[in-house]
C-alpha cells in the first residue's frame, strides 16, 4: 500500500535548494502563527518536518513553545522527531517543561521522550518547570518519575569553571517561586542541602538577586521556609559570601534577624575580600541593619568603617559607629612565605584576609580554599594544615579513631582539632596533592613500585587497628611536600573487621583495582581500569598481573603475605630466589616431580624449549666448562634453575662481557619464570615453604 506523500520517508535527503530552504522557513513561521492549514499545505509541498531555523528550532519545538497541542499532534503524526535538539541541546520535551502544558508533556512521553533528558547545560523538563514556576507540570513530571534531586550535568569544560550541579529546588528559589519551592520540599522531598558545583545550596540561590519578571519578588518567605526545613546556613556563594552577608546586601532587616537567630551563624564571618556583614551594611549606608548587627555584637574593628561612612557622606552612619566605639586599628601585612608550593597563593591570601579565629585556627571553608571535597586550607598558629569540618558528634568519633593512628607510619595523623558552634574542625598536616593528581602530573617523577609498597603497608596498618577501610580510592591517598604517602578515610566509611571477615576480602579486591589504577598511570577512572590496560611489555608485567589476580581472589597469604609478593622484589632478589631453589632441591631424589606434579593440573612450564632461547655461546660455555666434565642441560625448569645457579657461582669473564648483568639478562629472556616457579612451589603442599623468600628490601 502506498503511503501518502507527506508520510513517505526518503532514503536520503537531496541537496537543499533555495526553494526547499524557503519552504522550511515558511513552515516554521506557519507553526509559530498557529496556521494549521498553511502547515499542512507546506508539508504537502515538501517542507521538511524536521527542518531547523535560527538557533536550531524545529517546527515541533515551536509548536510546543506556543502551547498548541493540536499542532504538536499533527507534527508528530507527520514524523516530527522527538529527539531533535536546538543549538543549546534543548528538545521538544525540555521546551514543554517551560510551557508547562501537562497534556503536551503527557503526549510527548507517550511518543517516547525521556523524562530526565537534558540540554547541554543539564536542564531537564522538571528543572525548567521549576525555573518557570509551572506547578502542575512539576506535579505531573514527578508522578511520572522525574528525579527531584537530580543535579545539572554539564560539559567537562564548564564543570572546570564550576558551572552546573544545580537542582530544580535551587531554580525555584532563584526565581522566587515560593509555591513551587513548597511543593518541591513538602510533596516531593527535595533536599534543601544539596550543593551545586560552586558549593551553593538552595538558601544561597534564594538570597541571590533574582532575574526576569520576578527579579524584585521578595525572598523573605522562601528563606523563612528553608530555615524551618533545616537548610544549612553555613553555605556560601561563589565569592565566599555567607547567607548573612547576602541578606545584608538585600537590605532586609527581617532576614538578617532570622539568620542571626541561628546558632550556626557567625556574625563576623567574611567573604573572600575580607568583608563582614557589618562592613557591607556600612558600605550600603543601611543604618537599620548596621545598628542591628552592632547590637548583636558584631566586631567593629575590621575595615575602615568610619572612612567608608565619611566617603559615602553618611553622618548618621558615622554617629552610629561612634556610639559603638569604632576605632581605627591599622594593620600591616606580615612578610610570610608558606612551605607549600602548590597552595602558596591561597595560603598567602588566607593569611592576609580577615577571618574570625576558631581557637588557634584560621580557615575559610569556601570553593577557592578547597583542597578536595569537604577539605579546606587552614593555618593553625604558624602551621599550614588541611581542615575537615564535621558536626561535633561525628567529629568526636573521628578524633577518637585518629588518635589510634598516632603511632602508624602511613596513616594520616591528626595535628590539632578545634570546636565552634556545634562543629568540629579536624586539622591535618597539609599535603600537596592526592594520588590521582600525582599520577596525572607529567612533571612528577613516578615510582609505582615504591608507591604501592607504601599503599600496602598503609592498609596493613589500618587492618592492624581492627578496621577495614572500604574506600580505597585515589582521593584517600595524600602526598606531602616531601613525597610521603598517607592513607586517609575522608568519607568515614571504615568498618570494624571483627565478626565480618568478608570486609577484609572486599578491601583486597579494591586494592587490586587500585594497583591497576597506579600501574596504568591513572589514565582511566578507578572503576573503569582493567587488566587489559596493563602494558604487556612492562618488565614487571607477569608479577603485576599475578599480584592483581591474587588480590581479586584472596588466599591464605592475606595482605601481609601479598605484601611480600615477587612484584615487590628487586630484579636481583628475583634472580637470587630462582638460583637458590636449585640449591634447595638438588639433593631431592624426586626433584623433577616438584614441578611436574604441579603442571598436571596447573599452568605448564612456559619455556619447554628454553635451551633454544638462551644465547648459544652462553649455553656452549656452560655445557663445556674448563677443567670439568662436559654436561648437558635438558629442557625442564630444574635444569634452567641449575644453569642459573652454576653461572652465578662460577662466573665466566666471557659470558659476563657478552650478557652483562646476569639477573637483568635472565629476567628479560624468561620474564614468566619467577612467577611460574613461585606459584609452582607455593601451591605444592610439599614444597610451599620454598616459596617463602625474604627480599632484603622489604
Amino acid at each position: 500500500m502506498e503511503l501518502p506523500a507527506h508520510n513517505q520517508k526518503k532514503a536520503s535527503s537531496p541537496p537543499r535548494t533555495k526553494a526547499a530552504e524557503v519552504l522550511n522557513l515558511e513552515l516554521n513561521a506557519a507553526v509559530y502563527n498557529k496556521d494549521k492549514e498553511a502547515v499542512l499545505e507546506l508539508l504537502e509541498q515538501g517542507a521538511d518536518v524536521n527542518s531547523k531555523v535560527d538557533n536550531g528550532w524545529t517546527p515541533l519545538q515551536t509548536a510546543v513553545r506556543i502551547d498548541d497541542e493540536e499542532l504538536v499532534r499533527l507534527l508528530l503524526d507527520r514524523g516530527a522527531s522527538l529527539h531533535a535538539r536546538k543549538d543549546n541541546g534543548g528538545t521538544a520535551f525540555t521546551e514543554a517543561g517551560i510551557a508547562g502544558n501537562v497534556q503536551v508533556l503527557k503526549l510527548l512521553l507517550e511518543h517516547g521522550s525521556d523524562i530526565d533528558e537534558q540540554d547541554i547545560n543539564g536542564f531537564t523538563a522538571f528543572m525548567e518547570a521549576a525555573w518557570y514556576g509551572k506547578e502542575e507540570a512539576l506535579r505531573f513530571l514527578y508522578s511520572r518519575g522525574a528525579k527531584v534531586n537530580l543535579r545539572r550535568e554539564t560539559s567537562k569544560e564548564k564543570a572546570k569553571l564550576l558551572k552546573g550541579g544545580a537542582t530544580a529546588l535551587m531554580d525555584a528559589c532563584k526565581q522566587r517561586h515560593f509555591s513551587a519551592v513548597k511543593i518541591l520540599v513538602q510533596e516531593m522531598g527535595a533536599d534543601v542541602n544539596i550543593r551545586d558545583n560552586r558549593d551553593r545550596n538552595a538558601l544561597i540561590h534564594a538570597l541571590k538577586e533574582g532575574s526576569g519578571k520576578r527579579k524584585h519578588e521578595s525572598a523573605v518567605p522562601i528563606v523563612h521556609f528553608l530555615l524551618e526545613h533545616g537548610v544549612d546556613v553555613r553555605s556560601r556563594d561563589e565569592c565566599g559570601k555567607t547567607a548573612l552577608i547576602l541578606a545584608v546586601e538585600m537590605e532586609s532587616p527581617e532576614l538578617v534577624t532570622a539568620l542571626l537567630e541561628k546558632d550556626e551563624i557567625d556574625i563576623d564571618d567574611a567573604d573572600e575580600e575580607g568583608n563582614t556583614a557589618l562592613m557591607v551594611a556600612v558600605e550600603k549606608g543601611d543604618c537599620r541593619i548596621a545598628k542591628l548587627l552592632c547590637e548583636k555584637g558584631a566586631r567593629t574593628d575590621r575595615g575602615n568603617l568610619i572612612a567608608v561612612a565619611r566617603r559615602n557622606r553618611s553622618p548618621s552612619m558615622e554617629n552610629l559607629l561612634r556610639e559603638h566605639n569604632v576605632r581605627l586599628i591599622p594593620e600591616t601585612p606580615r612578610a610570610w612565605e608558606p612551605n607549600s608550593k602548590r597552595w602558596r597563593a591561597q595560603l598567602k591570601k588566607l593569611d592576609q584576609m580577615y577571618r574570625p579565629m576558631i581557637g588557634k585556627l584560621k580557615t575559610f571553608p569556601y570553593i577557592q580554599q578547597k583542597i578536595q571535597d569537604y577539605i579546606y586550607l587552614g593555618l593553625h598558629g604558624e602551621t599550614e594544615v588541611a581542615v575537615q569540618i564535621s558536626l561535633s558528634a561525628e567529629g568526636n568519633k573521628e578524633k577518637e579513631f585518629l588518635e589510634k593512628c598516632s603511632h602508624c607510619e602511613h596513616l594520616l595523623k591528626l595535628f590539632q582539632s578545634e570546636k565552634k558552634k556545634g562543629c568540629m574542625y579536624l586539622c591535618f598536616p597539609l599535603w600537596e596533592k592526592n594520588l590521582q593528581e600525582h599520577l596525572q602530573d607529567p612533571e612528577d617523577q613516578k615510582d609505582y613500585k615504591a608507591a604501592l609498597k607504601i599503599i600496602f603497608q598503609a592498609l596493613r596498618e589500618m587492618h592492624s587497628l581492627g578496621f577495614a577501610h572500604q574506600d580505597l580510592q585515589p582521593g584517600n591517598f595524600v602526598i606531602d611536600l616531601g613525597g610521603k604517602i598517607y592513607l586517609a578515610d575522608f568519607g568515614n566509611k571504615r568498618r570494624l573487621i571483627e565478626g565480618q571477615e568478608q570486609l577484609v576480602k572486599s578491601d583486597l579486591e579494591a586494592l587490586g583495582r587500585l594497583v591497576l589504577y597506579v600501574l596504568t598511570g591513572g589514565e582511566k577512572p578507578l572503576q573503569q581500569v582493567g587488566i587489559k590496560d596493563l602494558a604487556p611489555n612492562s618488565p614487571d608485567y607477569m608479577e603485576a598481573l599475578d599480584l592483581v589476580q591474587s588480590l581479586s581472589s584472596p588466599d591464605e597469604r592475606g595482605l601481609e603475605g601479598l605484601s611480600k609478593h615477587p612484584y615487590f622484589w628487586s630484579n636481583q632478589s628475583r634472580f637470587n630466589f630462582l638460583k637458590s631453589i636449585w640449591n634447595k632441591i638438588k639433593d631431592e631424589p624426586n626433584r623433577k616431580s616438584i614441578f611436574q606434579d604441579f603442571n598436571v593440573t596447573k599452568k605448564a612450564f612456559p619455556y619447554p624449549e628454553w635451551t633454544k632461547m638462551i644465547d648459544k655461546d652462553v649455553l656452549h660455555v656452560m655445557e663445556n666448562p674448563r677443567n670439568a666434565k662436559p654436561t648437558k642441560y635438558r629442557n625442564d625448569v630444574t635444569q634452567l634453575l641449575r644453569l642459573m645457579r652454576n653461572m652465578d657461582e662460577h662466573k665466566d669473564e666471557g659470558i659476563s662481557k657478552k650478557i652483562g648483568d646476569y639477573a637483568e639478562y635472565f629476567l628479560k629472556v624468561f620474564p614468566e619464570l619467577t612467577i611460574y616457579v613461585y606459584n609452582s612451589l607455593r601451591q605444592n603442599p610439599a614444597c610451599s615453604h620454598l616459596s617463602d623468600f625474604q627480599d632484603p628490601s622489604l
